[in-house]
């Protein structure tokens, strides 16, 4: 009961990994940060790039003070939240600890569940199996729509729609799709030129 207990309030996540790393995609591409993916998620992308963290039972709990701990002994002064569906956890307690050392925190999600911990920077990643609760929108930074078919640009126009004003608006063609499908993005975003491409440069670079 006790585990129980210190999961709901954040004091234990089920950790996939944690290392420190140059992020990969959308508007802090080539900037260092440290990444603490979280398992668990049911949004169901058959293109998911990290099935590995969909099951939360085979991660083991860790102590979140301990995954602080690793951060601060980084030198990073940046951690992007990912998954899985990192909201699926309470995240309070992580993004307090990180906030009180004077960490930036960053998530990236699909917005499917409720909104936890104390962001600087979120990036929304809407989903059509399991779409954000609508508010999240509102406090989106970062709206990055993954480009599968053309039925998506749709979908994209959709959430740019309910993003504020000074949400920042990517395009990010899904990797195994990339010479299929980045000709029509890039004839799309010079016809619609509030969009802009996000690629992930992180593979290209060959770093986690």
């Amino acid at each position: 009961m006790e585990g129980k207990n210190r999961t709901l309030e954040g004091k234990l996540l089920p950790l996939v990994e944690d290392f420190f790393t140059i992020q990969g995609e959308g508007y802090h591409m080539g900037t260092p940060a440290y990444f603490i993916r979280i398992g668990g998620c049911d949004v169901g992308c058959s293109w998911c790039d990290s099935k590995f963290s969909l099951n939360p039972d085979i991660h083991p709990l860790v102590e979140t003070d301990a995954i602080v701990d690793k951060v601060l002994s980084s030198g990073a002064g940046t951690v992007v939240v990912t998954g899985g569906e990192p909201l699926m956890w309470n995240l309070d307690y992580l993004c307090k600890s990180l906030r009180n050392n004077n960490i930036k925190t960053f998530i990236e999600t699909s917005g499917a569940y409720e909104l936890s911990g104390y962001w600087d920077w979120i990036c929304l990643s809407p989903k059509k199996n399991h779409p954000p609760v609508d508010y999240i929108c509102g406090k989106a930074h970062e709206l990055k729509v993954i480009i599968e078919n053309l039925e998506d640009f749709t979908w994209a126009e959709e959430y740019r729609l309910k993003v504020n004003n000074r949400c920042k608006l990517y395009l990010q063609p899904e990797w195994s799709r990339f010479n299929g499908i980045i000709h029509e993005i890039v004839e799309y975003v010079k016809i619609n030129q509030y969009w802009s491409i996000s690629i992930q440069a992180h593979k290209y670079m060959r770093i986690p």
